[in-house]
């Protein structure tokens, strides 16, 4: 913005050519195009368009939203009574009909040249509608003129839409028929509630889109397009009397019925005499078993059933939903599962440090509940005033206080007084909430909760025979927990599974856009829980926390977020042919799924690598049965958890801990699998090669050994080429497939370089990975075998100390085999010999990686395009991006991880050809 006064204004103009006066009138367009705007509405919706419109540069001259409830104002009242904007809380408009002259009069005050009705609960009447010289806008949560009326969202829901989305209109006399200024759509996921669509879409897109048409408004480029009559429906307001289930309709429109009511106000039918309102329900697939007690309910065709996963409800047409948890008319709400079992478990006793944080607790109950005087045991969070915002908050500060504590929203929902929701907070902090088969360990300020089984069609199952085997914590050789040994006849089960999944099953008939939104919340998952992936990565393989978190666990997420984008954009092509005249001909091209993929990965990176390969096999459409390396199974255990969690149907992921002699040699021999995956050495690598080819001649994608060249020349940045350095040898303990296995080091800079190097290697902390201190945790336990010129330290656990080696030639062993441990081994090179050390790098069978230092573009140019190699970094090292492709060369490997090369991996095209 800028200011001048009248004469000084005049001279400026006087000094302007043409163009420069066009582009000032411009300016003084753009900022007349700011409005005076009043705002009508209530929640955190109406906050956030206030904020944006404000950061717009408009002037807000006034809000009008609900009077104070329970002593407490609207959020959208705070915030601008917080910038000294003027605040109207007028319990009313209009009496009788009529609008109110007093209340119409403070409003016209304001002088508001456009209202703004971003979320409004109350009849506006027209004198305050029609007064702005821009008159009025309105948000509705659908897409109209469907669903027009107070519970948009709901009847979405329950009419089962495919599509969703929101409106934004010019206000008239008539129940949301105004017209249409501008509307957004989204698809509807199965098992969306009001509370999930609207905090994916409806939130987030609608504030841009309310503040997106006053902008239209403002460059005068809104349109005003008349509703249609054809498709308009209305439907009431959903309050409780009328949510009652009519049970005489398929499970499908119960599921609706009962989703499309969650949370407000509540799907509720009869049970044992009282009323009881269901909460979290998701479609089951066809064939599901349910075991469990039976559950009558006055009306169903058949009873319910209670089971370890919530209660099972049946339609008309003998299909099933399962409902996660239930309200009581007292307001206490229970898991479904424990139906049978609610109000039996015994109030346990707290200890003194108990007792000190429920105390601590107290008090965050009583800077929520503002308006109550104190906290009792009895005190009830929603019958005093809390609303959804305050569970929000009540959570997060439990882990502020406990972070060994996950709550989830609905834990606060089942246990509303203040002594139900401390006991709850105890047993969670003892571990005695868990329900499931899985193994618990409280470790790293957190209790972390690992399955041991393997993951077969949607359920963790023991192995054939109850065999198992221990997986070993590297840090100190300790037994971490048994873990099921799969054998050849639940590799035939797998894989019976993932064809299933593939030909007749959900996936393989599966939208790509749905495809790519069950990855993406399957990332969601992974990022909710990745400080506890993160620490079963490093006890299950050495992993530096602070390392696994970022890399391992954290490029993981962003890997799977990667190709859930992919999934609606994978498409053929158009293809001119020879035409014999005449005839007329089209030719186009498919990319099609292969069907079930095998993936074998290695223990160095265990999540990550599954990420890297899984993401891309899953985006394309395929099933998976993946072997994880026997000696680190336990993230992708834990990954077949969230999987399942995020809805991803039975059989399209599975895991397999096991030997590669019988897990990896049976997938690489089976018929039913069409493509295999594997990173691991050159050796097993041709081995499946060999397997694959004989058996059904599979698909095969390979990424195997390394011996990195790494080229420093002279006039090199010499500290980032010294940290650089030791950051290609020692990332990840040097358990790194492309860790630079050789560094060419130019003669005149060699003693600086090592001196510098061993000086660094000197202030590095070797010991407990968990400590967010150490630089340098122990070897995989198997990785602490295969060091090639290490040197173990006597400690418990598998440690090595990182070690260098120079002057070594090019006939000697380490210079010719791969370290795969913290072992740098150096050579020298004459600076004016460029031909003869790229020579001497590319003299090896391997080509997965190589790097280079040098200030001289021309120089890195030139040794990148005569490096023969998969990658190769200049200036930088081990900077892979999940949009890079990643593969080698040579007895490296072939074929693509990350990017777009990656899905050709798990595709295949067709070619259709049409005469006409």
């Amino acid at each position: 913005m800028f200011s001048l006064s009248g004469n000084c204004f005049k001279e400026v103009l006087v000094q302007l050519n043409s163009q420069q006066f066009v582009v000032l009138l411009n300016c003084i367009a753009l900022y007349r195009q700011l409005f005076l705007l009043f705002l009508i509405g209530q929640s955190l919706f109406g906050q956030e368009v206030y904020k944006e419109l404000r950061k717009e540069g408009h002037t807000i001259v006034g809000v009008f939203t609900i009077p104070d409830k329970d002593g407490k104002a609207d959020p959208l009242a705070t915030e601008a009574e917080k910038d000294g904007v003027a605040v109207f809380k007028f319990p009313r408009w209009r009496v009788k009909g009529q609008a109110i002259p007093e209340v119409v009069a403070q409003y016209k005050a304001t002088g508001a040249e456009l209202n703004v009705l971003p979320f409004c609960s109350q009849f506006i009447p027209m004198e305050v509608i029609d007064h702005p010289k821009h008159g009025s806008i309105i948000y509705h949560p659908s897409l109209l003129p469907r669903h027009r009326g107070a519970s948009a969202i709901n009847w979405t829901l329950i009419h089962g839409d495919k599509k969703g989305g929101f409106t934004v209109f010019w206000a008239d006399d008539g129940l949301d028929t105004g017209p249409i200024l501008l509307q957004r759509e989204c698809d509807v996921e199965p098992d969306d509630t009001v509370n999930t669509i609207y905090k994916r879409f409806l939130f987030p897109e609608g504030i841009k889109g309310t503040v997106e048409a006053v902008k239209l408004i403002a460059e005068g480029k809104a349109p005003r397009l008349t509703q249609p009559e054809e498709g308009a429906t209305y439907e009431c307001i959903q309050k409780k009397e009328n949510a009652k289930i009519e049970w005489n309709q398929t499970a499908e429109a119960l599921h609706n019925w009962i989703r499309g009511n969650d949370k407000v106000p509540g799907a509720w039918a009869e049970i044992d005499g009282q009323k009881v309102t269901f909460y979290g329900s998701t479609l089951l697939d066809k064939g599901s078993t349910a075991n469990g007690q039976p559950l009558e309910i006055p009306g169903a065709s058949q009873p319910g059933i209670v089971t370890k996963a919530g209660l099972v409800l049946f339609g008309n047409d003998g299909k099933a939903l399962l409902v996660k948890n239930l309200q009581f008319e007292d307001g206490k709400m229970i898991a479904a599962a424990q139906y049978f079992s609610s109000g039996s478990s015994a109030a346990v006793e707290l200890t003194e440090e108990e007792k000190t944080f429920a105390e601590q607790m107290r008090a965050v109950w009583q800077s929520i509940l503002t308006n109550v005087s104190h906290i009792e045991d009895t005190t009830d969070f929603f019958k005093s005033g809390a609303a959804s915002m305050d569970v929000v908050r009540l959570v997060e500060e439990v882990k502020l206080r406990a972070s060994s504590c996950q709550l989830q929203n609905e834990d606060v929902y089942m246990n509303t007084t203040f002594q139900d929701f401390i006991q709850m907070c105890v047993r969670k902090l003892r571990g005695e909430d868990n329900e499931e088969e899985l193994v618990e360990k409280n470790i790293n300020n957190m209790t972390i909760k690992m399955p041991h089984q393997l993951f077969i069609n949607g359920e963790f199952v023991d192995a054939e025979g109850g065999k198992t085997y221990k997986t070993i914590n590297p840090t100190d050789g300790t037994a971490i927990c048994d873990v099921s040994l799969a054998q050849i006849s639940d590799v035939d089960k797998a894989v019976a599974a993932a064809k299933e999944a593939f030909e007749e099953g959900e996936w393989g008939k599966m939208n790509p856009r749905d495809r790519g939104r069950l990855i993406y919340k399957l990332a969601d998952l992974m990022e909710q829980h990745q400080e506890e992936l993160a620490t079963i990565e490093a006890i299950d393989s050495g992993a530096v926390y602070t390392l696994a978190l970022k890399t391992h666990v954290g490029m993981s997420i962003q890997t799977f977020r990667y190709f859930a984008g992919w999934c609606d954009k994978i498409q053929g092509s158009t293809i001119p042919i020879n035409q014999a005249r005449p005839n007329r001909n089209l030719t186009f091209t498919k990319k099609e799924p292969i069907g079930v993929c095998a993936i074998v990965i290695p223990w160095n990176y265990p999540l990550m690598m599954l990420a890297w390969k899984t993401a891309a096999c899953l985006a394309a459409g395929n099933t998976v049965v993946l072997k994880p390396a026997q000696v680190t199974p336990l993230t992708a255990m834990k990954f077949a958890e969230l999987a399942a969690r995020a809805g991803l149907p039975k059989g399209v992921i599975n895991i397999l801990p096991g030997s590669g002699a019988l897990v990896g040699q049976r997938l690489s021999d089976h018929p039913d699998v069409r493509k295999l995956g594997f990173t691991g050495s050159t050796e097993i690598g041709k081995h499946i090669m060999k397997s694959c080819a004989i058996s059904n001649v599979k698909k095969v994608s390979l990424e195997l050994g390394g011996k990195s060249p790494l080229i420093i020349f002279s006039d090199c940045d010499m500290d980032k080429a010294v940290r650089m350095g030791m950051s290609s040898v020692f990332f990840n303990k040097g358990e790194n497939c492309i860790a630079a296995g050789r560094l060419f080091v130019e003669d005149s800079i060699h003693d600086q370089f090592v001196k510098k190097v061993v000086e660094e290697i000197k202030k590095m902390k070797i010991g407990d990975p968990l400590d967010r201190s150490t630089d340098h945790g122990p070897q995989n336990h198997k990785g602490a075998t295969l060091v090639c010129g290490g040197k173990q330290i006597k400690r418990p656990g598998f440690f090595f100390e990182p070690t260098v080696f120079t002057d070594v030639e090019d006939h000697m062993y380490i210079a010719k085999e791969e370290s795969f441990g913290p072992v740098m081994i150096i050579s020298k090179f004459k600076g004016s010999e460029v031909d003869d050390v790229l020579r001497r790098a590319n003299a090896t069978e391997y080509g997965l990686a190589s790097g280079v230092f040098t200030r001289d573009i021309s120089k890195a140019l030139y040794v990148s395009e005569r490096l023969n190699a998969g990658t190769v970094f200049v200036n930088t090292y081990n900077k892979t991006d999940v949009a890079s492709p990643f593969g080698g060369f040579k007895q490296s490997g072939f074929g693509k991880d990350l990017g777009q090369e990656a899905l050709n991996e798990y595709l295949k095209t067709k070619a259709v050809t049409i005469e006409y």
